[in-house]
């Protein structure tokens, strides 16, 4: 079993990340992934850059409760996730979350579940560069309903 967090400035091999995370653990017949990156439009407005923030040692204890609440809902053997801070710009890959377990079904949910999970909980702050200068990214409500599915009301999870 490999469960593990990477905070980090540098860009990610999406193969070298899920070679990694299968290596050795034959039981794996489904792998998932999410990778996100920078998008050129957000609220209406051209983005230029994003700025992703951090509370280095917070963040990956957060991440890894995550880990940890995933492992008790669903059959996986494995999980990576990946979360870029620093300037990014537009197209550059942001986060990427990676699941193993023996069938697709329980990959495409624990890594769904891990990203609604990161999108709501986990300790970043972005802020966004437009035209109009620059602005922090709110929560979004959305983002608060795509976790409440899962049962959990954002405003209690920790």
């Amino acid at each position: 079993m490999s469960y593990s967090v990477s905070i980090q400035i540098e860009d990610f091999d999406l193969s070298q990340e899920v070679a990694k995370l299968r290596q050795g653990d034959h039981r794996v017949g489904a792998v998932c992934s999410f990778v996100g990156t920078v998008r050129a439009q957000a609220s209406g407005e051209d983005v230029t850059a994003l700025a992703l923030e951090h509370y280095p040692g917070m963040t990956e204890r957060s991440i890894e409760k995550m880990m940890s609440l995933a492992r008790e809902r669903f059959d996986i053997w494995g999980a990576r996730v990946v979360h870029r801070v620093g300037e990014l710009k537009v197209e550059d890959q942001i986060v990427l979350v990676a699941v193993t377990s023996a069938h697709r079904g329980e990959s495409f949910k624990a890594c769904e579940f891990l990203m609604d999970y990161l999108k709501t909980q986990a300790p970043f702050w972005k802020k966004e560069t437009t035209a109009h200068g620059s602005h922090w990214v709110d929560a979004r409500v959305s983002d608060d309903q795509a976790l409440a599915k899962w049962g959990i009301d954002s405003c209690n999870a920790a």
